[in-house]
């Protein structure tokens, strides 16, 4: 028996090892097939896909398409007409991203349980809830019927799909090796999904709970006090001043209850605020300030930067059309971008268009609520949930006119946390009119700034400032997109959903949305800051960006004669601290008022600082960690993050600290019996930052506290347990407030500059990434140390398919199949 025993245990635990190795467990892939040097993982590192020239044979085109790859893998398509552009288009951006493109449609749709299994299910439940994949399919079903737009998204979704089919495993992009999946058939309802991500990432956040807490613990004079309506320093993108052509509508009158109270529940939830970080820059100074007399526009979009990289640049050329710029992954068109003629950008606006209204329920049945004097039925819908694995759930929705109910009671989920329980919330982002990839369609085609405002027409959200520039001479910016007409104030605070006076009265006529052509000051410009100043008739929102990235911009442009593009690409880079500029001053009176600390190392740095948030620099450092600091010690006695209370904002802070050092706020209410001081308060918050930093980076010196170190700018993967396959410790400098924008994880996403010209324009650009969604191709990661040196690429804008350049490095040719 032990013989047999000992000549069949190899046998027995090779069995073991071919069944390990080809059956997945839990979310695990089979290690074999995962391993294989044939299929597996290790064919991601060979070769790039674009290393030789040839031909590639596809049904779904109609003639040949020329695909001309330049030294950074830029792809420039030349197509015989728009339908097969928008094929080919889809095909190589699929060549490159296809499941970056597929894992976006995955988180908009609520699905990754499908391919992450259970853990993902709650994150899944709250996007599903919050109604993007409904309003997407909505969306798509409606574009069906339109001609362009229709042919636009099926040409694109064929591409996408020719180049799927042409795959087998071994050719699988790495992320679907490692999560056990195989991509799906492309569709339009998908390419919608990828814009309704955008919808979510830039308007999906809301103050309102945080606001509402303040209002009842502290009365509406503390509200009107320490959260006003409108900054003590602003820069509006529609100059001071500007008179508004049009006559507005009739504003509708504030009711007597503008707010309900928070339900004491309140307490628990968390939901996303507003991030100021999702930001963006952009400006186009006229001919009176440029070097050639003609226009020039630069734009940077502040987003989380990952890997892959959010944008994609190519070029796009038929007989109708030649553009450059960067496409999102997954749409058709170029997104930012230019022409011969014309070039624009675009800034988020950031105005209140998500609300949230108590509903009051007739019974447990949740089948009907109460609003304006009667019982209205709710729309219920079933979502089904497939857990990788087999297992399927279903969750029950409800909707009022208002929208989706999105949790119905606070034992739902790990996610209720997000929104209380009871509330419908209205959302632009699930509005079904308009068509977002027409603006862009016509604005690639643009000539002039009439085609520029006929394109902004078809855009729905979120709403962005275009600006605008061509060789024509004109400039401008407009804020554009929905936006609900309010009484004033309207959506501050929670919303009572009982209340016809409390819904959204309408929309502010798209003629009348804050604009401006050709101002005599000779730029535009927007960096999130609010859009007009207080004559704008039309409420928007109460708070927008913090000024300072405005008002640095602007007061760089008001000084800018015989700009280059070299000077649009400076300003980009600007890391000048206008908060330290602002505030600084006075807090370093009060830390002279302490012999130990005005004899200390810290205070010197400081006080030699420059105001510059560069790399290098200590004192960038330590005024940072310090502005944490004093806003926990000023506010946070009085407005407590655990009780979801909103820290009045940087603005009114300074203005507090400037203008009025013996209020009451500087007191820490917390100790009985001491009366704390302004100056104390600074103080104290500056010890605990010295220390806390000593205890983190050791004895201040130029190495371990420079900023770039503190910052720690990362460019990490999409899956975040990727972690090999992103990029830290990038050397930058930048921050949060500062035009650089560069923070931890977020910054500007692309950067250009385009010189308009009569002729021929010459464009530069550059985004932290590559092209490449392939973590093994050179062409991955490759711009990020240009990126982070402040560079920009010379773009190389091709005026016909046969033009000859350095650059070009092989051509693919797409033949349609006989």
């Amino acid at each position: 028996m032990m013989k047999f025993i000992r000549h069949i245990w190899p046998l027995l635990i090779a069995l073991s090892l071919i069944y390990l190795f080809h059956h997945a467990w839990g979310v695990l892939p089979p290690l074999g097939k995962l391993l294989s040097p044939f299929h597996g993982y290790f064919q991601n590192a060979e070769a790039d896909i674009r290393a030789a020239d040839g031909e590639i044979i596809l049904s779904g085109i109609t003639e040949d398409v020329i695909v001309r790859y330049d030294d950074n893998a830029v792809p420039h398509i030349f197509a015989q007409n728009d339908e097969d552009l928008y094929f080919a288009q889809g095909y190589v951006i699929a060549r490159d991203r296809l499941w970056q493109m597929e894992f976006y449609t995955l988180v908009a749709a609520g699905r990754l349980t499908e391919v992450v299994g259970s853990a993902a299910l709650e994150y899944d439940r709250f996007n599903r809830r919050l109604g993007m994949a409904r309003t997407a399919a909505a969306i798509s079903g409606r574009l069906a019927s339109d001609t362009v737009a229709s042919r636009i998204l099926e040409a694109y979704a064929a591409g996408v799909n020719a180049y799927i089919e042409q795959l087998d495993y071994k050719d699988f992009p790495v992320a679907y090796k490692l999560l056990n999946y195989a991509p799906e058939p492309w569709s339009p309802y998908k390419s919608i999904l990828m814009l309704m991500n955008m919808r979510n990432t830039l308007n999906g956040g809301s103050n309102d709970f945080r606001i509402s807490q303040v209002l009842a613990k502290y009365g509406p004079e503390v509200v009107a006090n320490l959260f006003p309506d409108y900054p003590a320093m602003a820069s509006p993108i529609v100059p001071e001043g500007t008179t508004w052509d049009f006559d507005p509508l009739a504003i509708p009158p504030v009711p007597d209850e503008v707010t309900v109270r928070p339900d004491s529940n309140l307490l628990v939830f968390s939901v996303p605020a507003p991030r100021p970080e999702i930001g963006s820059n952009n400006w186009a100074v006229g001919g009176s300030r440029s070097a050639t007399g003609l226009p020039i526009l630069a734009n940077d979009p502040h987003l989380q930067l990952t890997l892959p990289s959010i944008w994609y640049q190519m070029q796009l050329s038929s007989p109708n059309v030649n553009v450059y710029g960067v496409a999102l992954p997954g749409t058709p068109a170029i997104i930012i971008g230019f022409n011969k003629n014309v070039a624009w950008g675009v800034t988020n606006v950031g105005s209140d268009v998500m609300d949230f209204y108590r509903i009051r329920f007739r019974d447990s049945t949740l089948g009907e609520y109460w609003h304006d004097g009667k019982w209205k039925p709710t729309t219920m819908h079933v979502e089904t949930f497939r857990v990788k694995g087999g297992a399927k759930l279903q969750d029950t929705l409800y909707y009022t006119h208002h929208g989706p109910v999105v949790y119905h009671k606070p034992s739902e989920g790990a996610y209720t946390h997000r929104v209380p329980a009871g509330y419908a919330m209205r959302w632009v982002t699930n509005e079904i009119d308009g068509a977002d990839v027409l603006t862009f369609h016509y604005l690639n085609r643009a000539k002039n700034y009439d085609d520029y405002r006929t394109a902004l027409a078809y855009f729905t959200a979120p709403a962005q400032n275009f600006v605008f520039a061509s060789n024509e001479g004109d400039i401008a910016i407009t804020s554009n997109g929905k936006l609900p007409l309010k009484w004033k104030g309207q959506g501050k605070y929670l919303l009572d959903g009982t209340l016809a006076a409390h819904d959204w009265q309408g929309w502010i006529p798209r003629g009348q949305n804050p604009s401006v052509k050709n101002p005599a000051r000779g730029f535009v410009s927007s960096a999130n800051q609010f859009p007009a100043d207080t004559t704008y008739p039309y409420y928007l929102d109460w708070q927008f960006a913090h000024p300072s990235r405005a008002l640095r911009i602007n007061e760089r442009l008001e000084a800018m004669t015989a700009a280059t593009p070299d000077s649009l690409r400076n300003l980009q880079n600007d890391n000048f601290n206008v908060d330290a500029r602002r505030i600084l001053p006075r807090l370093l009176r009060a830390l002279a008022t302490d012999d130990s600390i005005r004899r200390s190392a810290e205070y010197d740095i400081l006080e030699r600082w420059d105001y510059r948030n560069d790399a290098d620099a200590v004192g960038a450092t330590i005024f940072e960690r310090w502005l944490d600091k004093l806003l926990a010690a000023i506010w946070g006695d009085e407005f407590p993050r655990d009780e979801q209370l909103l820290y009045p904002n940087l603005d009114r802070t300074y203005t507090l600290i400037n203008n009025e050092p013996d209020a009451k706020w500087f007191d820490n209410v917390l100790t009985v019996d001491t009366v704390e001081t302004m100056d104390a308060i600074i103080c104290e918050s500056f010890q605990q930052t010295v220390s806390g930093l000593h205890e983190q980076f050791g004895e201040v010196s130029a190495d371990a506290w420079a900023w770039s170190r503190v910052n720690n700018t990362r460019i990490m993967h999409l899956v975040p347990n990727f972690r090999s396959f992103g990029r830290t410790g990038i050397v930058t400098g930048g921050g949060n407030g500062i035009v650089n924008a560069t923070s931890g994880t977020h910054g500007p996403s692309w950067r250009m500059v385009v010189q308009l010209d009569g002729e021929w324009p010459v464009a530069y650009g550059l985004y932290p990434g590559g092209q490449s969604g392939n973590p093994g191709s050179v062409y991955y990661d490759n711009m990020i140390d240009r990126w982070a040196n402040g560079e920009l690429d010379t773009l190389l804008f091709m005026k016909t398919v046969d033009e000859q350049s350095p650059k070009l490095q092989r051509d693919v040719r797409l033949k349609p199949k006989e």
